[in-house]
């Protein structure tokens, strides 16, 4: 702290011995050493103090961030769920669309199928509903019904996975909590 050499500690020490005297020296320069060792801890815990400061100072930039970074990537993720959410809802209504007109198509208007009389060799046709392609056309309504059921129920169950990730990784505490 102070560039004292030899010769001036010297000339100091010899200039207090004429002035205190020998008598009170001894004290005097115990008091003096204990009143530097306070100063010494006094300016070491200072330097601590700022060093914790500037350390905080540097955690606090860090936790600010990656908050920022973590709700960027939350908001990113909540907006390809909803994406993917709404496109499996499009995909529900275009087949609920498409299941009522099969069924609507199936009742209203049977499917007839004319067969040629081979043996009379005349073109007779005979109709007959085709209850079995209405009833395929219903049950591939119905499960493509079920397909978009279960795709949206899928992007729903992802979309609140993601949720509840991203709500942990943003905030670590709540999770172990």
């Amino acid at each position: 702290m102070f560039d004292v050499g030899f010769g001036e500690m010297l000339v100091i020490a010899v200039v207090a011995l004429i002035v205190i005297g020998p008598e009170r020296l001894p004290r005097v320069a115990r008091t003096l050493g204990h009143l530097y060792g306070r100063m010494q801890r006094y300016v070491n815990d200072v330097k601590a103090d700022i060093n914790k400061e500037i350390e905080l100072d540097e955690l606090r930039k860090f936790r600010d961030q990656f908050k920022d970074a973590a709700q960027s990537a939350e908001n990113s993720i909540r907006e390809e769920a909803q994406r993917i959410e709404s496109e499996a809802q499009a995909v529900k209504a275009d087949l609920q669309a498409v299941k009522t007109e099969v069924e609507a198509a199936a009742e209203h208007k049977p499917a007839e199928t004319t067969t040629a009389a081979a043996s009379a060799g005349s073109t007779a046709s005979t109709t007959e509903p085709a209850a079995g392609s209405a009833d395929a056309a219903t049950e591939a309504a119905a499960k493509g019904n079920e397909l978009a059921d279960g795709a949206a129920e899928s992007a729903a169950h992802a979309v609140a996975s993601v949720t509840q990730e991203s709500a942990r990784s943003a905030n670590p505490s709540a999770g172990h909590a």
